[in-house]
Parts: structure tokens; sequence; C-alpha cells
């Protein structure tokens, strides 16, 4: 194992800057219940680049340093900062998940048995070349199965059958999902198709819906047609859909929804209440893919709900029993339910350089990138 072990940190500073660059740390020594995984790859999700950019204003980025160690500055709005207090000055180390192969493991039995094996790890500060992680963070991936094949083994796999469970656990039939042609929409799709739920898919391309169609999507609404509203209707009355995931968060699409839910539930009222009907209709915001405010035009009656929807607040309220299944699922169909596809490989130095940020900053459907620390 080499002595030499490089890490991304995103550091705020009291002046209002955002800084990126590559730091030189220590090769890790596990302790008991713990391994070093030699981080072979690592997704970009959205969740990391919030951690990555903060509240920087990326149009003022400069990129400085050198071609092997490149580092990135960039402002942060003042109205921000008062926010930010708890960053300033600590270099934070970035990546939510990754996955590699184990290279030294503590005493305990458990950690031995992981000794060579390639493991997909969450808990943060994956975009680096050696980490060491508690066992319970990691998850042991089918012999055969590369780290590329299970970088993405938590997050988007772990949120789209958390979004399953809720579903059940709320008593819903069916569920509306936007930005459906995403990674985590592509697998939300497969457990669907698997499990025998309805599952109404919102996308805004037809391209988008060609994709869908082809993995087997029955219900596909494009949110830039004309007939969009009347569109998920319809698709809402022939599911009985009732909950709904939203990535997008801002603008008018969560007030969309649930008005075409309350338009779907009239029809089954026998007699007018002001109050609208009692179906209640729930919209889970699980991202911020549009910043701006969210805009709600009420005219659904009272019997809904609007909230946050986050991966490890979803998982302390399913219990233990379900989490192990649901982490054994993601292991056992990790190149098929599960699979992610990249359309960009870069290093640690290449995800600093002012090009790929402006490329991979834009969260942009059907494109996802993947770091690769050894390179």
């Amino acid at each position: 194992m080499t002595n030499t072990n490089i890490q991304l940190t995103s550091t705020i500073s009291e002046d209002n800057k955002l800084t990126l660059a590559l730091q030189d740390i220590d090769m890790p020594q596990p302790n008991a219940d713990e391994v070093v995984i030699r981080i072979e790859a690592a997704p970009l999700n959205p969740s990391d680049l919030g951690v990555l950019f903060s509240a920087a204003d990326l149009s003022t980025a400069v990129q400085s340093g050198t071609e092997n160690s490149p580092v990135v500055t960039a402002d942060v709005p003042a109205q921000f900062m008062p926010s930010l207090k708890a960053r300033v000055g600590k270099a934070t180390p970035v990546g939510n998940e990754g996955a590699g192969t184990v290279v030294a493991a503590g005493s305990s039995p458990a950690a031995q048995a992981l000794m060579g094996k390639v493991v997909a790890v969450i808990g943060g500060g994956s975009y680096r070349q050696y980490h060491c992680a508690n066992i319970q963070n990691c998850l042991e991936l089918k012999e055969g199965t590369t780290a590329k094949q299970g970088a993405s083994s938590f997050v988007n796999p772990l949120t789209a059958l958390a979004m399953v469970e809720t579903t059940r656990a709320e008593g819903h039939k069916a569920i509306i999902h936007a930005a459906a042609a995403s990674n985590l929409g592509k697998i939300l799709n497969r457990i669907c198709i698997a499990d025998g739920i309805d599952l109404i898919n919102i996308v805004r391309k037809p391209e988008q819906e060609a994709l869908l169609r082809d993995m087997g999507a029955k219900y596909i609404v494009n949110s830039s047609s004309e007939s969009f509203l009347d569109d998920l209707t319809a698709a809402i009355i022939e599911t009985g859909a009732t909950i709904a995931f939203d990535p997008i968060g801002g603008g008018q699409l969560t007030s969309d929804i649930i008005n075409c839910m309350e338009v779907a539930a009239a029809k089954n009222m026998k007699e007018h209440s002001i109050y609208g009907s009692d179906t209640f209709k729930q919209v889970y915001i699980y991202g911020a893919l549009n910043r701006g405010p969210i805009t709600i035009n009420r005219n659904f009656g009272f019997a809904w709900g609007v909230n946050g929807f986050l991966l490890f607040n979803a998982l302390g309220k399913l219990g233990s029993e379900t989490i192990v299944a649901m982490r054994k699922r993601v292991a056992d169909e990790i190149t098929t339910t599960f699979a992610s596809h990249y359309t960009h490989e870069v290093s640690l130095s290449e995800a600093l350089k002012l090009q790929s940020i402006a490329a991979y900053s834009k969260q942009a459907t059907g494109e996802k990138y993947l770091i690769t620390p050894q390179k």
C-alpha cells in the first residue's frame, strides 16, 4: 500500500471565498471495526455538489494552481455567509459515497472478513484515494462486481427504495416522480416494474419519453407539452396516485401535481365541499434543481402535505429490518435494477478544471459524472 493519499476539499473563508483544492493527507490506520478502502470510483451526485460548491456564485470561479493540483476559487454572496458560519475556515472533505478494494482492516473478525473485497461505502469524504470507514458504512459487493458498478450503491438506490417503502408505509397505491429520466428515475422505474407498483413519470423532452418507454414504463407525461395537466390528471385517475417525489423543488410543479390529484379525487366525490376532497395528497421534495421559491396555488382544499425528503431521515422511520433488506437487495441487484450509467469519468484533478465544473454543475438529466481517484 502506498504512503501517499490525496483528498478533494471545499473551504469557505471569512472573506467570502470558496476554495476547492486537493490536499495531501496521511494514510489512515484502521481501528478494530474499520477498514481502509482504495477508492476507485465515486459518483458526483447533486447532494455532493451542495457540499462542493455551497452557496458560491460559480460565474465568478477562477482556476489557478498546477495541472496536477488545480485550485478553484469563487465568490460567496455576502447574504449567504451567516448560514455558513459553521463551515468557515474548515477544509471540508467532499463525496458522499464510492467504492473500491479493502487494502487494510482492523482487528475485528468482521473487518478482517472484508480484506481484499470490493465494497461500497457511504459517510462522506469519498473523493480521496484511500478512505477509512466503519464496517457499518460498508456494503460488500457480490464477487465479480467492479468498483465502477458499485460506486452508486447508496444514495440513488436507497433513496428510490425509501420512496417505495414510504409509499407503502403511508398507504398510497401509486407514485408520481419528476425528472424521471435521471439515474434515480431509471432505478425507481425498475423497482416499480418489478414490484408491481404504478409509477407516473414526469419528463420534459421527447427523447426522455422514448428512453423510459423503451425501459417498459407505462405512464409518461411531458411537462413541456400543452396537454401536460390533462395528461397528468388522466394518469392519476387511472393509477390512483396520491404521493409524488419532486427533485425540482422551485416553481409550480408541486402545486400542479397536487391540483391534478385533487381533480382526480373530485371525480369520486358524491357531494361538493368547500374544503375540497378528503383524499390526502402528499408531495415530497428531495432536491433543488430549481432554487427559486416554491409556488403553491391552492385549489385543492385542505387534505394535502408538502414536505422535504432526505434519505437518512426516511431510513430512520423505516426500521432496521427494512434497511437490512434494502441493502441486501442493492448488493444482489447492483448490476441490474440499481445499475447506474456514467457519461463522463474524471480524475480528482480533472474534477477541478473549470470546463468540467461548468458541465457537471448543470445537473443535466441523463448526464452523470464519475470521479476515479486512482487515475
